[in-house]
């Protein structure tokens, strides 16, 4: 049985949001999300350290090289992906490769690397997933039927030494 992570990403793109539009707010944090939707990459890159913010954020189609975009530009972009209506999560294996197969194209994807402490919080916390995303609940159960489930978490919470929840 795989489990999806609808409301997981809902809660992830308000904290995205907010890094994005206040990270005053945020101590540190180190941010990478990479998208592959309709042929093309976005990547948004931010991390702060020691008071220093450093960001990065660019696209590249199928056929061409990297090129530079806005801020803007990328988080709109995956601002779109987390709008979907339902998401499965790969596991480790399937992410790192071994499930390359499993990856349809059309079908968006997004590699989350997302760590942060805000002002005032005890402790950082840090998650590592990459997330398939459907228009709905029944698009991602046919998907999923189709491709394979061993290549999806089947289990919440989930944690593994290559790809884990909020820790």
């Amino acid at each position: 049985m795989i489990v999806f992570y609808a409301d997981y990403i809902a809660n992830l793109r308000a904290l995205f949001s907010e890094l994005d539009r206040h990270p005053e707010q945020f101590q540190t944090f180190n941010v990478r999300l990479e998208l592959v939707a309709g042929g093309g990459l976005f990547v948004y890159e931010t991390k702060r350290r020691k008071g220093q913010t450093d960001s990065l954020y660019y696209a590249r189609s199928a056929t061409g090289a990297n090129q530079q975009i806005s801020q803007a530009s990328a988080f709109s972009a995956i601002d779109r992906f987390f709008a979907l209506g339902e998401f499965a999560a790969l596991t480790a294996e399937a992410a790192g490769g071994q499930g390359a197969d499993v990856i349809d194209t059309l079908f968006p994807h997004c590699a989350v690397n997302f760590s942060y402490r805000k002002k005032g919080q005890p402790v950082a916390r840090s998650m590592l997933m990459v997330f398939v995303g459907f228009n709905d609940t029944a698009d991602a159960e046919r998907y999923v039927e189709t491709s394979g489930s061993s290549a999806f978490v089947s289990e919440r919470p989930h944690y593994t030494e290559r790809s884990y929840e909020w820790k």
